[in-house]
């Protein structure tokens, strides 16, 4: 939407600065005031059209500018999370490595207490069967071997206290190494528990790493609009320039035709029998009317020829056709080289037919001394694509 509106509003100013380029005095003096003075009006209009699509560019500029300051702060936040998620996965790697190192330690002191074990084991056999490999008979020796039956009782205590001891240090191994099975079970849980945390914190990080390019993303985005906000708020202010060049050139020439209109209301028109053509008026007529008409209908060539006859005839105007047609900025064929050209080609017959016709005074337009493109800014008689007026 915004884009058309602004589409329209160069259409109206390429018609308005169109109007200086073929406008030209008329008979009807107030018809020209009132024309220019139209195209003033619609100039200012189109002007203040052009400074509200600015001011509202500028706004628009602003908001952006407002968003990416919004996007930078969010992005800086990002950034602060994401440094201190990387804190916490340091630390937890830090934990890890350390209860990983508890855990070897753990499985050092577990294989430690399994050979202990097998060691106090192995030692505890020994004794056992040096002290029962004869069966029956070493407590008969033992028997016989004593001095009295008090010895020989406290013979058999020791062996059972060392029955009990063998069976005491036996148990604390296997309690030991019970309880450092249980340590490294323990550390390996949390271990697990760390490496869930860790895992947790990457995809945290990976989350909000997202997050932080994402936002980049829209920063750099942002900036191109604003980019683009700035080069269309430049547009404006080079349309503005122009407008308020082609107003002041409006109102040079509304100037001018009130300098015209009281010079020809003391001026008489020529009748057409009055005017004299030179030779080489034809064919510059007939080239004209092709450049000016040449896809119009037939009665359309006519009313340019007319017009251009209409001001030979009028005093305020050169009394010539080479002199009306090479007057200063009043046929754009003329200035952009497209006349000169048809005039080394030649024009098609109905151009000539149209041309004499023209010259013996026919005038589908009245003293219409204008035409152009048909816009709706102006009145007139319409034939085809051009108003005459």
């Amino acid at each position: 939407m915004h884009h058309n509106r602004r589409a329209a509003y160069k259409s109206i100013a390429l018609a308005v600065c169109a109007c200086l380029i073929l406008s030209v005095p008329r008979t009807d003096a107030a018809a020209s005031v009132d024309s220019t003075s139209k195209k003033i009006k619609d100039a200012e209009k189109l002007k203040r059209a052009t400074e509200e699509m600015k001011e509202a560019t500028e706004l628009k500029k602003e908001g952006l500018k407002d968003r990416k300051q919004e996007l930078e702060s969010y992005l800086s936040e990002l950034n602060d999370d994401l440094k201190e998620i990387t804190g916490n996965i340091s630390e937890i790697e830090g934990k890890i490595t350390v209860k990983q190192g508890e855990i070897e330690d753990a499985q050092a002191d577990l294989q430690a207490a399994e050979d202990e074990e097998k060691k106090q084991y192995d030692l505890m056999k020994k004794r056992v069967k040096f002290m029962y490999e004869r069966g029956d008979k070493s407590l008969i020796t033992t028997f016989f071997s004593s001095r009295s039956y008090a010895d020989f009782l406290n013979k058999a205590e020791y062996i059972d206290r060392m029955e009990e001891y063998d069976k005491k240090m036996y148990d604390g191994l296997i309690q030991i190494r019970t309880d450092i099975e249980d340590k490294e079970s323990r550390l390996r849980s949390e271990e697990e528990e760390l490496q869930g945390l860790k895992k947790q914190a990457q995809t945290e990080e990976q989350r909000v790493n997202s997050l932080v390019t994402s936002t980049n993303g829209s920063i750099a985005q942002t900036d191109g609009q604003i980019s683009a906000a700035e080069l269309e708020t430049a547009a404006y202010e080079a349309e503005l320039a122009a407008q308020e060049e082609n107003l002041a050139a409006l109102k040079r020439q509304l100037a001018e035709e009130q300098a015209m209109i009281a010079k020809a209301s003391k001026m008489a028109w020529r009748d057409i029998s009055e005017v004299q053509f030179l030779d080489g008026d034809r064919d510059l007529l007939a080239c004209l009317i092709y450049c000016e008409a040449g896809n119009q209908p037939y009665v359309g060539k006519v009313a340019v020829g007319a017009v251009v006859i209409n001001r030979v005839r009028s005093a305020a105007y050169p009394n010539t056709v080479s002199g009306v047609i090479y007057q200063g900025r009043q046929f754009s064929p003329v200035g952009s080289g497209r006349l000169a050209t048809r005039l080394a080609l030649g024009a098609p017959s109905e151009c000539y037919q149209a041309a004499d016709e023209a010259m013996r005074g026919a005038t589908p337009v009245g003293s219409c001394l204008y035409f152009r493109t048909v816009i709706p800014q102006i009145n007139g008689t319409i034939i085809g694509d051009h108003v005459f007026y």
